[in-house]
């Protein structure tokens, strides 16, 4: 029985009763992995769903934390959701209501905002907490504010957040940033709305599309999908679909760090190619060559790994910016790969000022890296690096954790990898197929 000094002690830090892995690096993968549906398409996705009082059906859903979280709070709207098969969810929403989510799981995660929109739009008023997610920076909500007010909604921001409408109306706007949520809570409550909206500097992610091409398959009226003008036309009786979410880019580009560090041939199956142009440049200027086979994505082994100098011999940068570019949650992994290539490179995370603090636990491994501020790390490679014990800091930066581990010399632990299980779907077991030792203690 724990004293009660002991029970307040992991109270406060709970991170010390979370699983760890441990990782034994330095070994060989070789092998297929397929990535799982897109976490950040299947979120807003799942909320779209209750658009409709028909039934919904989604298939390739990610079974991870941050699911299963927004299907609690799905199911306090009451709606009913239910996993028909391991990676395929049956969602039905005959009646909602908003005013009855819990705040501790509005703050367990982001997405807990995207039900603004399409509860707003069926039940006229929603009641948040403000949500949680990543801490890696500041991540604004105005602009979600912004696009409901400029539909019809009244909003109230104390220690609740609370929109209120006596019906949506389409809009003309011009987003003051290209917010992927805030885009999508728009879209969601435009397809709802009466009338006609026109979207400015809309964010067009491959998950914002994918959302968008669900909401057509509902019924929804929408133009411009894929691009940063989006056109919505709305009012249309919405019904019920079936749903395919499309593979996690993102989750592409850490398999592709992965294979590159630690020197091993991997064919990623149905990776959604099209979407990886920028993924792709962004790491052959680390001098990491991938090559297409269809929809599959090959990462030959043993590559030279040679940072690609810009003209005349200049340091050369990697930069995040709204999409197509490089994307952000890349950027840790990245950091990772240029530890164990030849050549010097500026990173620059441009979007979020506390992404780059993980750095820290990788110069304690071995790695050389400069933080020359909240957005920028110098990294000098290759270095051998060496294992260690680590905190798992937020979804990516503990992916690239994992990453490292796998290519050190030595035992690495993880803690706090929950943080990983939040975005990763038994990555444990889906790499431990490919060769690699990676043991989960509870």
């Amino acid at each position: 029985m724990l004293s009660l000094r002991e029970g307040r002690v992991k109270r406060i830090f709970p991170c010390m009763r979370s699983p760890q892995f441990i990782v034994e690096g330095g070994r060989p993968l070789s092998g297929t992995i397929r990535p799982t549906g897109n976490k950040n398409a299947a979120l807003p996705i799942v909320c779209a769903a209750l658009l409709t009082s028909d039934p919904v059906t989604l298939e390739n859903v990610p079974r991870i934390k941050d699911i299963e979280s927004l299907l609690q709070l799905v199911r306090q709207t009451g709606a009913t959701a239910e996993w028909t098969a391991a990676n395929t969810l049956l969602i039905t929403a005959r009646e909602v209501r908003g005013d009855t989510l819990d705040p501790e799981l509005c703050k367990r995660i982001r997405a807990s905002i995207l039900l603004a929109g399409p509860v707003l739009a069926r039940a006229g008023a929603v009641t948040l907490a403000p949500p949680g997610g990543d801490v890696i920076g500041r991540r604004r909500l105005d602009t979600h504010f912004l696009a409901l007010e400029a539909m019809g909604a009244e909003t109230d921001f104390a220690d609740r957040i609370t929109f209120r409408t006596k019906g949506l109306r389409g809009a003309d706007i011009f987003l003051d940033e290209p917010s992927v949520t805030g885009t999508e809570n728009a879209v969601m409550a435009a397809v709802a709305a009466t009338g006609t909206t026109v979207m400015h500097n809309a964010a067009c992610e491959p998950h914002v599309q994918d959302l968008c091409h669900m909401l057509v398959a509902m019924g929804a009226r929408i133009e411009g999908i894929g691009s940063n003008v989006l056109t919505i036309h709305g009012g249309a009786a919405l019904h019920g679909c079936t749903h395919r979410i499309g593979p996690d880019h993102i989750e592409v580009g850490s398999f592709i760090g992965l294979a590159a560090v630690t020197r091993s041939a991997l064919r990623i199956a149905e990776a959604g190619v099209r979407h990886l142009r920028s993924v792709r440049m962004g790491f052959e200027r680390l001098g990491v060559e991938t090559v297409i086979e269809g929809d599959d994505l090959l990462v030959p082994a043993a590559q030279q790994l040679r940072i690609r100098s810009d003209l005349g011999g200049a340091v050369p940068k990697l930069e995040d910016q709204p999409w197509p570019a490089f994307p952000a949650d890349v950027m840790s992994i990245a950091i990772v790969t240029a530890t164990q290539c030849d050549g010097i490179i500026l990173m620059h995370e441009k979007m979020f000022e506390s992404r780059m603090f993980f750095v820290d636990k990788l110069v304690a491994m071995g790695a050389r890296i400069v933080l020359c501020d909240p957005h920028r790390a110098l990294v000098s490679g290759p270095t051998e690096l060496r294992g260690a014990t680590v905190e798992s800091p937020d979804i990516r930066a503990g992916m690239a954790m994992l990453i490292a581990a796998l290519c050190a010399k030595g035992t690495s632990t993880i803690n706090n990898i929950g943080q990983i299980e939040r975005g990763y779907e038994r990555i444990d077991e889906r790499l431990n197929a490919l060769g690699a030792s990676i043991r989960r203690v509870e």
